[in-house]
């Protein structure tokens, strides 16, 4: 019996039809996402997808390290709120025009947050569970003040403005969601890479046992902090897009506690762990919070789904969504296998 056998008949979702329907799927599924802008061409529709573009590519990113590592950071606000101050002042001291060029500058905010990730990650990945924990809030409300403190870079509570697109107000999300779905892209194909990969295996490893997977060879302070820089390196990213598409940058925009909690809670929700749960939190929670805040003009309404999803799923969905609705699915198919031999 081979390798390939085996998994079959442990997992029946392994079978050649439902692997077949997943690749079809991954085409279509891209193609109504670049279309989405010209098929729903309501500003408002526009807007709150641009913003679940922009989760959707943070959650994956925090996914990547803390869904793969096992290590739950709750600092990763740090990454966005460095994406967006290093790309208002790129364009403030080098007096850019604001234009579709600008998104050029994306990836080099990025590899700002990415490494700032570094010796933030040489520091906190020293120790594990609550003390990390812990250790990454600490960070986010050392980078908030901060923040308000350099003002030779942040200009403090003044903040910074970010130049103006040129292009017209009925185009005017259309750009800013196309940048945030390349870099939600790029985000999930990161997750799916590394988790079919050696490095991926060796993350799950350290998730599983840390001990055990430093015994059996695995360099696990190396390996998670490349993932750590990666991760922030993502997040930096789709914070460059909120700053330009924002058009400013302040302290409590840029380094906001609600952000960990959010992307968190979308990861959880969907299957931490997983490539496509975080993005299936994040199509979920983000617009449902847009409506909200769009329905209402009492923001805590928001907060209060929040922690009324959180409850649900810890109570009915530890696993998440994806995962839970996965394994029915599969004892659905044994048990009609198990009719059928009868």
């Amino acid at each position: 019996m081979t390798a390939q056998t085996l998994a079959v008949n442990l997992d029946p979702l392994a079978k050649p039809f439902f692997k077949r329907v997943q690749i079809a799927l991954i085409p279509i599924a891209i193609l109504f996402a670049f279309a989405f802008p010209f098929l729903f061409s309501n500003p408002a529709i526009t807007s709150i997808a641009m913003f679940t573009m922009i989760y959707l590519g943070a959650t994956s990113a925090w996914n990547l390290f803390s869904g793969f590592s096992g290590y739950m950071a709750l600092g990763h606000a740090v990454f966005y709120g460095t994406g967006a101050y290093a790309f208002a002042n790129i364009t403030e001291h080098f007096h850019l025009n604001g234009n579709i060029w600008l998104f050029a500058l994306v990836p080099v905010c990025g590899l700002a947050a990415g490494l700032i990730a570094a010796p933030i990650g040489w520091l906190a990945l020293r120790t594990r569970r609550h003390v990390f924990v812990v250790i990454t809030i600490a960070i986010f409300f050392i980078f908030q003040l901060l923040a308000y403190n350099l003002t030779g870079i942040t200009n403090g509570s003044a903040g910074l403005q970010v130049p103006s697109p040129t292009w017209g107000a009925a185009t005017y999300n259309d750009y800013f969601y196309v940048a945030a779905l390349v870099v939600a892209l790029f985000a999930i194909f990161l997750s799916y890479s590394i988790r079919r990969s050696r490095f991926g295996l060796e993350l799950l490893a350290i998730r599983d046992d840390e001990d055990r997977a430093r015994g059996l060879g695995v360099k696990t302070t190396k390996v998670k902090l490349i993932t750590f820089m990666i991760s922030g390196s993502v997040t930096g990213m789709c914070g460059a897009i909120y700053a330009y598409y924002l058009g400013s940058v302040y302290p409590p925009f840029a380094f906001e506690a609600i952000f960990d909690v959010t992307i968190a809670l979308m990861a959880f929700l969907g299957g931490l762990g997983t490539v496509l749960g975080p993005v299936l939190g994040a199509l979920i929670i983000e617009p449902s919070q847009q409506y909200l805040n769009l329905k209402f003009t009492n923001g805590g309404y928001a907060l209060i789904m929040f922690g009324l999803v959180f409850l649900v799923i810890i109570r009915f969905l530890p696993e998440g969504v994806l995962p839970s609705l996965a394994n029915l699915w599969r004892k659905k198919l044994k048990s009609r296998e198990k009719e059928g031999s009868k």
